[in-house]
Formats: C-alpha cells, structure tokens, sequence
C-alpha cells in the first residue's frame, strides 16, 4: 500500500517560494488588495436595489383645491422625486427619453371624480414598462400616497380598531447595501480563490515551471499544498480586510462573531482553490484558464448564488444547478452572520456542501496532476 509522505522542511521550502513568487507579482497583490476595495465601493455606493427618489412627473390638471393638496402629498414623499407640471405632454417625452419612469395625470374633473359614489378612479398613472421592477414601484408608490391622502382627507371615518405595523427583520432600514456588501465578499473570494489561482498555476505550466517541479522528489501533495497555502493566507487576509471596511466604513453589522465569519471563509476557499487548481491542470494556458475561470467561477458566483437575483424566482433548472454553486451556499452564510447572528442551523449544511464540493474538486485536480514516477 502506498502511502503519501509530507516531508516539513520541503513543505515549507515550497511555501516560502510561492509566497515569495506571489509577493514580487504586481498583478497578484492588485488582485488580492486593490480590487476587492473597489467591489466594495461599487457595490455599496454605485449600486443600488433600494427604490427611492424615482423621477416621475406630476400632471395637474385640475386648479381645485383638492388637487392641490394631492399634488402636495406627491411631493412629501422620500420615494419620489416628483416634477410638477400642468400639461401631459411636458413629461410624454421626459417619459420616452427615460428623464422620468412614469407620470401622474390629476384630471379636470378631480372634484367631480371624488363626488361620484363607488370606485372611480381618481387619477392616471403611466408607467416606463421598460423597466418592469421600477413601473411596479411608481404604481404602488402612487396608489399608496393617493390613499393615505384620501383617508386622512375622510375624517368621518372611525379610527381603525387593528393597525398593522409592519417590522423587517435583520434589515429594518431596508438598505440594500447590507444584503450587497456581504455578497461582494463572496465574489471577492471567488475571484482570489479560483480565477487567481487558475491563471497563477497556469502559468506555471504555460512556462514549463510546474514539469520542473514535478520532477524533483516532492510529492504531488507537497506540490499542490506549497502552491495553494499562500493563496489560502491572501484569501483570508482579503476577507478580514473586507470585512472591517463592510464594518467600519460602509455600516453594515456584524452581528454574528468573527470566529464564525473566518471559518465559513476558510472552508469556502477550499472549493474555490481546488475549482481553480483543477481549471489550471486542465487548460494548462493561461488565457484558456482564465476564460473557463470566468464562465465557471466568477459567473456562477454571480448570477447564480442569490447575491443580485433571489434563487426562488428562477426556473427549476437553474434552481437545481445553483445546489452546485459554492458560492450559494457562502453568500448566504455571510448574510446570515452579518445581519441575523451565528445562526448554526444555517451554517453546519452550508459548511458540510461547501467542504463535499472542495473535496471533489482536489479529487479531480489531484489526479489531473499526478506524478507519474514510473515516466
């Protein structure tokens, strides 16, 4: 029975190697360092999932009073940022050349409408349908502030016996910052874990480095060890850096503890240093890894892990792929220990995928580059 034997001191001679390889390349230190503050910025200040101060215009048509304080309402509200005017066809063409998302028509006859027994619709709404999420959000957002309007206007009817007041767990401000921060900490790891490694390893072998080491007498898991341990250490420092940013600079909490926050990150660089290790063995070249990293890794992560797109909306297919995505399983732990807590009914299955996909991952990688001693 053969058994695999790591000798220390070559272990560690392999390690300082590559670190010291790592450190001296530019592109390397650009990619751990600089590029997960400038996923961060994005995704904290340049993006935005919160519907607020949407553009729409506001067509009063009417001189009543009535209209009037309805017109007032539109302006009042945080949600919108409402131009006013007194003809449609001022914001027709605003609304086509996309300056504003809808409009608002309070007609002529708003006196005669509020007059008129059973469900008559007050005012118009005309909506961008080009963006479907916003026109959704310019609809109820009218309704809403025409329905506020009109019952604080009735005072003869009775206060309400039950009020309903709404609470949002774990995210009360309903800032979608906090929900994209944690999520661009995946895909930061993503990118160091898997298209940083491929395109590290093969060039390596694009060079013929990576024959010469193969044929000293270190063993392939000396090899693959002493070649991953440094991007390991670049990985976790890249998430301890982007998490105190998440912190400290763009306020999301963290409310879980950071002992949890690093294990979950640990045992995610385990399936994405092998994904990028096994692209590398394969391609062997680095714009051909780069490509495979790109459409395997970093895509994947992306789109398919809940970080933008809920996975519950998507079609039963790509649910079903998504079970094969590390990422799915990191980005909703990272939610989870930012703004709920150390939830462990949560994090022991997403640990035990994460760990099952990396151990298939070396599997494959080890033996793509097994040594073949008899050659």
């Amino acid at each position: 029975m053969k058994h695999v034997i790591v000798d220390r001191k070559r272990l560690i001679a392999l390690v300082y190697k590559e670190s010291l390889q790592a450190l001296r390349d530019p592109s390397t230190l650009l990619i751990a360092f600089v590029l997960p503050i400038v996923l961060l910025l994005l995704f904290a200040y340049a993006v935005s999932l919160d519907a607020k101060n949407i553009r729409i215009g506001v067509v009063v048509e009417s001189d009543s009073a009535s209209a009037q304080e309805l017109s007032a309402a539109f302006a009042s509200t945080k949600y919108l940022d409402a131009k006013f005017v007194h003809d449609r066809r001022d914001v027709s063409e605003k609304l086509v050349s996309g300056a504003l998302r809808g409009y608002v028509v309070i007609p002529q006859d708003f006196e005669q409408r509020m007059a008129r027994p059973g469900d008559a619709p007050l005012v118009q709404v005309v909506t961008d349908g080009s963006y479907p999420n916003t026109a959704n959000y310019v609809e109820n957002y009218a309704k809403g502030v025409v329905l506020t309007w009109r019952n604080n206007l009735d005072v003869a009817t009775p206060a309400q016996v039950v009020v309903l007041e709404p609470r949002y767990w774990f995210n009360p401000e309903l800032e979608s910052r906090r929900a994209l921060v944690p999520g661009a900490i995946a895909i930061v790891m993503t990118i160091i874990g898997t298209m940083l490694t491929a395109l590290v390893v093969a060039r390596e072998w694009e060079r013929g480095t990576m024959e010469a080491m193969l044929s000293t007498p270190a063993s392939v898991a000396e090899i693959l060890i002493g070649k991953l341990l440094p991007y390991f250490v670049l990985g976790m420092a890249a998430t301890l850096g982007a998490s105190v940013l998440a912190v400290l600079v763009f306020d999301v909490p963290l409310r879980g503890s950071m002992a949890s926050l690093l294990l979950l990150s640990a045992v995610f660089m385990i399936p994405a240093l092998g994904q990028g290790l096994l692209i590398s063995s394969l391609a062997r070249n680095q714009f051909l890894a780069a490509q495979i990293a790109l459409f395997s890794g970093f895509l994947p992560a992306f789109m398919l892990s809940g970080f933008l797109f809920e996975i519950d909306a998507m079609p039963a297919p790509i649910r079903l792929l998504t079970w094969l995505i590390p990422a799915r399983y990191f980005v909703d732990s990272l939610k989870t220990v930012f703004l709920a807590g150390d939830v462990w009914a949560v994090f022991v299955p997403n640990l035990l995928a994460m760990f099952a996909i990396g151990a298939v991952f070396f599997m494959l990688a080890k033996r793509a580059t097994r040594k073949n001693l008899e050659a």
